[in-house]
Protein backbone atom coordinates (compact mmCIF):
# COMPACT_ATOMS: atom_id res chain seq x y z
CA UNK A 1 0.00 0.00 0.00
CA UNK A 2 1.00 3.81 -1.05
CA UNK A 3 2.53 5.47 2.00
CA UNK A 4 0.67 8.77 2.22
CA UNK A 5 2.52 11.57 5.16
CA UNK A 6 -0.16 14.46 6.12
CA UNK A 7 0.31 17.24 8.08
CA UNK A 8 -1.58 18.09 10.62
CA UNK A 9 -2.87 21.52 12.58
CA UNK A 10 -4.49 21.81 16.20
CA UNK A 11 -6.21 25.04 17.28
CA UNK A 12 -7.72 26.00 20.27
CA UNK A 13 -11.17 27.22 19.69
CA UNK A 14 -13.68 28.77 22.06
CA UNK A 15 -12.87 28.43 25.77
CA UNK A 16 -9.96 30.67 26.09
CA UNK A 17 -7.16 28.69 28.51
CA UNK A 18 -9.07 25.33 28.76
CA UNK A 19 -9.50 25.33 24.87
CA UNK A 20 -5.62 25.23 24.68
CA UNK A 21 -5.02 22.78 27.18
CA UNK A 22 -8.02 20.57 25.37
CA UNK A 23 -5.98 21.22 21.97
CA UNK A 24 -2.99 19.74 23.68
CA UNK A 25 -4.67 16.66 24.95
CA UNK A 26 -5.83 16.07 21.22
CA UNK A 27 -2.48 16.55 20.33
CA UNK A 28 -0.96 13.98 23.28
CA UNK A 29 -3.37 11.75 21.86
CA UNK A 30 -2.70 11.90 17.98
CA UNK A 31 1.06 11.56 19.34
CA UNK A 32 0.22 8.52 20.90
CA UNK A 33 -1.89 6.68 18.41
CA UNK A 34 1.01 7.25 16.16
CA UNK A 35 3.38 5.94 18.66
CA UNK A 36 1.01 3.00 18.43
CA UNK A 37 1.43 2.37 14.55
CA UNK A 38 5.02 3.30 14.39
CA UNK A 39 4.68 6.08 12.69
CA UNK A 40 7.38 9.17 12.97
CA UNK A 41 6.38 12.63 14.11
CA UNK A 42 8.15 15.79 13.70
CA UNK A 43 6.70 19.16 15.18
CA UNK A 44 6.89 21.86 12.18
CA UNK A 45 5.74 25.03 14.58
CA UNK A 46 4.14 25.44 18.03
CA UNK A 47 2.76 28.37 20.05
CA UNK A 48 1.55 27.37 23.79
CA UNK A 49 -0.45 29.03 26.36
CA UNK A 50 0.50 30.16 29.34
CA UNK A 51 -0.35 27.42 31.31
CA UNK A 52 0.78 24.41 29.46
CA UNK A 53 -1.72 24.19 26.79
CA UNK A 54 -1.67 24.99 22.75
CA UNK A 55 -2.62 27.59 20.68
CA UNK A 56 -1.32 25.95 17.62
CA UNK A 57 0.59 23.37 16.65
CA UNK A 58 1.85 21.69 13.18
CA UNK A 59 3.32 18.35 12.75
CA UNK A 60 3.59 15.57 10.17
CA UNK A 61 2.98 11.71 10.66
CA UNK A 62 4.71 9.64 8.29
CA UNK A 63 6.68 6.64 7.45
CA UNK A 64 3.23 4.45 6.95
CA UNK A 65 -0.71 4.93 5.01
CA UNK A 66 -1.23 7.75 7.68
CA UNK A 67 -3.67 9.84 5.50
CA UNK A 68 -6.49 6.87 5.06
CA UNK A 69 -6.64 6.31 8.53
CA UNK A 70 -6.25 10.35 9.95
CA UNK A 71 -8.33 11.66 7.07
CA UNK A 72 -11.64 11.69 8.89
CA UNK A 73 -10.31 13.79 11.92
CA UNK A 74 -10.93 17.19 10.18
CA UNK A 75 -12.66 19.55 11.93
CA UNK A 76 -13.98 21.36 15.46
CA UNK A 77 -13.76 18.62 18.17
CA UNK A 78 -15.92 19.95 21.17
CA UNK A 79 -14.82 19.27 25.02
CA UNK A 80 -17.05 19.38 27.91
CA UNK A 81 -15.37 18.51 31.63
CA UNK A 82 -14.63 20.79 34.50
CA UNK A 83 -11.65 22.49 33.77
CA UNK A 84 -8.48 22.56 36.32
CA UNK A 85 -9.26 26.46 36.99
CA UNK A 86 -13.05 25.91 37.46
CA UNK A 87 -13.13 26.35 41.24
CA UNK A 88 -16.91 25.97 41.77
CA UNK A 89 -17.14 22.62 39.59
CA UNK A 90 -18.90 23.53 36.38
CA UNK A 91 -18.72 21.94 33.49
CA UNK A 92 -17.80 24.10 30.50
CA UNK A 93 -17.47 23.74 26.93
CA UNK A 94 -14.77 24.79 24.99
CA UNK A 95 -13.16 23.53 20.71
CA UNK A 96 -10.39 23.33 19.18
CA UNK A 97 -10.13 22.77 15.38
CA UNK A 98 -7.93 20.10 13.10
CA UNK A 99 -6.96 20.14 10.14
CA UNK A 100 -5.75 17.14 8.06
CA UNK A 101 -3.53 17.85 5.07
CA UNK A 102 -2.09 15.37 2.34
CA UNK A 103 1.80 16.22 2.27
CA UNK A 104 2.83 16.44 -1.53
CA UNK A 105 5.43 14.19 -2.72
CA UNK A 106 8.28 15.92 -4.08
CA UNK A 107 6.52 15.88 -8.12
CA UNK A 108 3.63 17.66 -6.24
CA UNK A 109 5.97 20.23 -5.11
CA UNK A 110 5.78 23.33 -7.57
CA UNK A 111 6.48 26.38 -6.00
CA UNK A 112 8.72 29.47 -7.30
CA UNK A 113 11.02 30.83 -5.54
CA UNK A 114 10.88 33.86 -6.87
CA UNK A 115 6.97 34.08 -5.62
CA UNK A 116 7.85 34.18 -2.01
CA UNK A 117 8.77 36.53 0.99
CA UNK A 118 10.83 35.02 3.52
CA UNK A 119 11.28 37.16 7.07
CA UNK A 120 12.63 35.79 9.77
CA UNK A 121 12.33 36.94 13.37
CA UNK A 122 12.85 35.95 17.39
CA UNK A 123 11.19 33.04 18.18
CA UNK A 124 8.70 33.68 21.25
CA UNK A 125 7.20 31.45 24.18
CA UNK A 126 8.54 27.93 25.46
CA UNK A 127 12.10 27.37 23.68
CA UNK A 128 14.50 28.65 26.34
CA UNK A 129 16.95 31.91 26.01
CA UNK A 130 18.67 30.51 23.46
CA UNK A 131 15.92 30.75 20.83
CA UNK A 132 14.76 34.11 21.86
CA UNK A 133 18.17 35.95 21.19
CA UNK A 134 18.45 35.34 17.59
CA UNK A 135 16.64 35.53 14.66
CA UNK A 136 15.77 32.04 14.08
CA UNK A 137 11.90 31.89 13.83
CA UNK A 138 10.76 32.12 10.07
CA UNK A 139 7.60 33.19 8.28
CA UNK A 140 7.27 32.57 4.17
CA UNK A 141 4.25 34.87 2.24
CA UNK A 142 3.09 33.37 -0.82
CA UNK A 143 2.93 36.35 -2.69
CA UNK A 144 0.16 34.81 -5.31
CA UNK A 145 -2.45 33.22 -2.63
CA UNK A 146 -1.76 35.15 0.06
CA UNK A 147 -0.76 32.28 2.30
CA UNK A 148 1.10 33.08 5.36
CA UNK A 149 2.88 30.34 7.46
CA UNK A 150 5.48 30.20 10.04
CA UNK A 151 8.14 27.87 11.59
CA UNK A 152 9.86 28.51 15.23
CA UNK A 153 10.80 25.37 16.82
CA UNK A 154 14.25 24.97 15.35
CA UNK A 155 17.31 26.65 16.77
CA UNK A 156 18.63 27.36 12.80
CA UNK A 157 16.52 29.10 9.99
CA UNK A 158 17.27 26.65 7.53
CA UNK A 159 15.23 23.92 9.66
CA UNK A 160 12.66 26.16 10.41
CA UNK A 161 12.60 27.09 6.62
CA UNK A 162 12.34 23.67 5.47
CA UNK A 163 9.36 22.96 7.80
CA UNK A 164 7.59 26.46 6.89
CA UNK A 165 7.70 25.66 2.71
CA UNK A 166 6.45 21.95 4.02
CA UNK A 167 3.44 23.72 5.51
CA UNK A 168 2.89 25.91 2.92
CA UNK A 169 3.07 23.18 0.17
CA UNK A 170 0.24 21.01 1.89
CA UNK A 171 -1.70 24.17 2.02
CA UNK A 172 -1.45 24.65 -1.62
CA UNK A 173 -1.97 21.56 -2.57
CA UNK A 174 -5.46 21.33 -0.17
CA UNK A 175 -6.36 24.45 -2.15
CA UNK A 176 -6.16 22.97 -5.77
CA UNK A 177 -7.48 20.23 -5.03
CA UNK A 178 -10.41 21.94 -3.29
CA UNK A 179 -10.48 24.11 -6.31
CA UNK A 180 -10.59 21.08 -9.16
CA UNK A 181 -13.63 19.59 -7.01
CA UNK A 182 -15.78 23.01 -6.99
CA UNK A 183 -15.51 22.88 -10.53
CA UNK A 184 -15.86 19.48 -11.46
CA UNK A 185 -18.88 19.32 -8.37
CA UNK A 186 -16.96 16.63 -6.79
CA UNK A 187 -18.27 14.45 -3.82
CA UNK A 188 -16.69 16.21 -0.46
CA UNK A 189 -18.61 13.88 1.87
CA UNK A 190 -15.42 11.16 1.49
CA UNK A 191 -13.12 13.71 1.47
CA UNK A 192 -12.67 15.58 5.07
CA UNK A 193 -9.76 17.94 4.97
CA UNK A 194 -9.68 21.58 6.27
CA UNK A 195 -12.37 22.88 4.05
CA UNK A 196 -14.47 21.47 6.69
CA UNK A 197 -12.93 22.50 10.31
CA UNK A 198 -16.13 24.63 10.94
CA UNK A 199 -18.03 21.60 11.42
CA UNK A 200 -18.47 20.20 14.71
CA UNK A 201 -17.38 16.18 14.24
CA UNK A 202 -17.52 14.97 17.37
CA UNK A 203 -17.98 15.64 21.48
CA UNK A 204 -15.37 14.68 24.48
CA UNK A 205 -17.97 14.15 27.37
CA UNK A 206 -15.52 13.78 30.34
CA UNK A 207 -18.87 13.46 33.41
CA UNK A 208 -20.55 11.21 31.43
CA UNK A 209 -17.48 8.87 30.58
CA UNK A 210 -18.35 9.04 26.57
CA UNK A 211 -16.98 10.14 23.00
CA UNK A 212 -19.86 10.75 20.30
CA UNK A 213 -18.96 11.40 16.45
CA UNK A 214 -21.92 12.70 15.58
CA UNK A 215 -21.25 12.47 11.55
CA UNK A 216 -22.05 8.72 11.93
CA UNK A 217 -24.26 9.36 15.33
CA UNK A 218 -22.19 6.99 17.20
CA UNK A 219 -20.82 6.68 21.19
CA UNK A 220 -18.04 5.09 22.79
CA UNK A 221 -17.24 4.86 26.43
CA UNK A 222 -13.77 4.43 28.23
CA UNK A 223 -13.20 8.01 27.23
CA UNK A 224 -9.35 8.29 28.94
CA UNK A 225 -8.36 5.12 26.81
CA UNK A 226 -9.22 6.70 23.62
CA UNK A 227 -6.92 10.35 25.02
CA UNK A 228 -4.17 8.13 25.57
CA UNK A 229 -4.33 6.72 22.03
CA UNK A 230 -6.68 4.09 21.63
CA UNK A 231 -8.46 5.39 18.32
CA UNK A 232 -8.63 2.49 16.33
CA UNK A 233 -12.28 1.69 16.88
CA UNK A 234 -13.45 5.05 16.68
CA UNK A 235 -11.35 5.24 13.48
CA UNK A 236 -12.37 2.04 11.96
CA UNK A 237 -16.13 2.55 12.62
CA UNK A 238 -15.81 6.11 10.55
CA UNK A 239 -13.82 4.35 7.67
CA UNK A 240 -16.57 1.69 7.83
CA UNK A 241 -19.25 3.89 7.65
CA UNK A 242 -17.73 6.20 4.52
Amino acid sequence: MEQQSVIMEIRAGTGGEEAALFASDLFRMYSRYAEQQGWRQKILDLHSSELGGVKQIIFTLSNGDVFSQMKYEGGVHRVQRIPKTEKMGRVHTSTATVAVLLKPKKTESKINPGELRIDFYRASGPGGQYVNKRETAVRVTHLPSGIVVTSQTERNQLENKESAIAILEARLLEKRQREDEEKTGGDRKTQIRGALRAEKIRTYNFPQDRLTDHRINKKWHKLEEIMDGKLDKVLFALEKTN
